[in-house]
């Protein structure tokens, strides 16, 4: 990864291209992000950047870490970030990082963390069928045998009902359709994950193009 910036997911929308085709995007208010800190292989054993993004205020931020920002002279973020880049040395700590590093027609990763659904069944989390439905079956949404009459127990790993969601999703080759630097707002092709205003890392794609 040679580049990234921090967004929150602002909604859905569309937009039209010069031929008149419907595109579904994602605009996404990313950046602009703060270098708060450059770790490198020989202080920290790897390359990376550490960004911060949304500015708060100071009484929001414990003390280790306002001390943190404070020896950067930087103002405290609500978020804080590491980009593992390959081109870490190209980057000073307080440089800013904005939208315009992508460009329209570029392929970028997005990672964010999914919407939380709770507790849900097999049917729901993992696409089970159900038993039939009519009367005197008695069997209709259960997760059935587990098959493990031997060992007695629950092999690890089996898919059973249990908590759906709420975790890291990454969604690989959307398009970039659109950058705006002045507002600060990124258009992608196609939906990405969490809620709106969930934070997300937008990278340039592993895939490239």
């Amino acid at each position: 990864m040679h580049k990234g910036i921090l967004g929150k997911k602002v909604g859905m929308t569309q937009v039209f291209d010069e031929t008149g085709r419907v595109i579904p995007v994602t605009v996404i208010q990313a950046g602009p992000c703060t270098v708060v800190q450059k770790k490198t292989v020989a202080n920290d054993g790897y390359d990376a950047l550490q960004v911060g993004f949304e500015p708060t205020k100071e009484k929001r931020v414990n003390k280790p870490l306002l001390g943190h920002f404070r020896k950067a002279n930087l103002t405290p973020f609500r978020y804080l970030r590491e980009l593992r880049l390959d081109n870490v040395q190209d980057y000073q700590v307080g440089q800013e990082i904005k939208v315009d590093i992508f460009t329209p027609g570029e392929k970028v990763d997005v990672v964010g963390i999914s919407k939380g659904k709770g507790f849900a069944g097999g049917i729901k989390r993992h696409g089970f069928h159900r038993g039939p439905m009519k009367h005197g079956s008695k069997y209709h949404r259960r997760p059935g045998s587990l098959a493990a009459k031997g060992p007695a127990r629950v092999f690890k790993g089996r898919r059973l009902p249990g908590h759906l969601g709420a975790e890291k999703v990454t969604v690989i080759g959307l398009e970039v359709i659109k950058n705006d630097p002045e507002r600060n707002l990124l258009l992608v092709k196609g939906s990405v994950p969490g809620p709106r205003r969930g934070l997300l890392i937008i990278k340039n794609s592993v895939k490239g193009g």
